[in-house]
C-alpha cells in the first residue's frame, strides 16, 4: 500500500503559523499567560508530529531532529534558559543534520534518496531499470554522493546563520511575556531568514540530479516523474 502524502499546508500552519500565532499574541498574563502559551504553542508541533508519524507510518532523521527541537526549546524556555542556549541548539541541529547526510552516505540508505529520490516524487522502478538498461548505475551513485555532499554542506552552512539570528532575536529574560513574543517572531523569522535560502539551494540540488538522471537514463522529466493512479484503480 502506498504511503499517504504529507499536506505542506497543514504542515506549515501546525509547524509554523499557529505557534508563531500563540506566542506572540497570547502570552500575555491576562491571556494565557507565558507558560500557557507556551506549552499551546508547543501542543501543535508536537501533536501533528505524532499524528503524520500515524497516518504514514513513516519516520527519518530530519523529522526525529525537528521534534527534538520542538521539545527542547520547550524545555529551554520552562527551565529559564537564556537565549544563548537557544543559539547553540539552532546552530548544532543543522550541523548534525549535514552531518547524518555525509555519515549515511556509508549505509545502504543514503539520506539522498529519502529526500530526494524516493517513490513519492519519481517512478523509482521506472528510473531504476532505464538505468539498468543503460549501464549507468555507477554514474548515478556518483551523482546521489555530489547531491548528498552540497545538501550536507547547506545545513552546515546554516548553523552560524541561525546562532546570530537567534542571538539578535532573543534578548530578553527567560521566563517572560517579552522572552515569549521573541520566541514567536523567532518561529517564523527562522524559516524566512534559514530556511528560505536552504530550500532554494535544495532546489537546485534537486534540478541537477533531475538533470543528471534525465541524462544518464535516458527519460524525461515527465517520464520520471511519478503520477497518481486513478482512484478506480487504487480502489480496484
Amino acid at each position: 500500500m502506498a504511503t499517504k502524502r504529507e499536506n505542506p499546508l497543514i504542515n506549515l500552519v501546525c509547524n509554523i503559523v499557529v505557534p508563531s500565532f500563540v506566542l506572540m499574541n497570547l502570552s500575555n498574563e491576562h491571556r494565557l499567560g507565558p507558560l500557557w502559551a507556551l506549552l499551546v504553542a508547543l501542543a501543535f508541533p508536537v501533536g501533528y508530529g505524532i499524528y503524520d508519524f500515524i497516518a504514514r507510518q513513516t519516520t527519518n532523521v530530519l523529522s526525529i531532529l525537528g521534534f527534538v527541537s520542538v521539545l527542547l526549546s520547550g524545555s529551554f524556555t520552562l527551565l529559564k534558559l537564556g537565549g544563548m542556549w537557544f543559539a547553540v541548539k539552532d546552530a548544532v541541529l543543522p550541523t548534525l543534520i549535514g552531518i547524518a547526510i555525509l555519515l549515511s552516505l556509508r549505509s545502504r540508505r543514503p539520506l539522498i534518496r529519502e529526500l530526494l529520490y524516493n517513490d513519492q516524487i519519481l517512478d523509482v522502478a521506472r528510473v531504476d531499470a532505464a538505468l539498468d538498461a543503460r549501464g549507468r548505475h555507477a554514474d548515478f551513485e556518483a551523482l546521489l554522493r555530489r547531491a548528498s555532499v552540497a545538501l550536507a554542506l547547506t545545513f552546515i552552512a546554516t548553523a552560524p546563520l541561525s546562532f546570530a539570528l537567534v542571538r539578535y532575536v532573543l534578548r530578553s529574560a527567560p521566563g517572560t511575556v517579552a522572552f515569549n513574543q521573541e520566541l514567536g517572531r523567532m518561529h517564523w523569522l527562522g524559516p524566512l531568514v534559514i530556511a528560505v535560502p536552504s530550500i532554494t539551494v535544495v532546489l537546485i540540488v534537486f534540478w541537477r540530479l533531475l538533470n543528471g538522471l534525465g541524462r544518464l537514463s535516458g527519460l524525461t522529466q515527465d517520464e520520471m516523474f511519478r503520477t497518481e493512479k486513478p482512484a478506480a484503480a487504487k480502489d480496484a
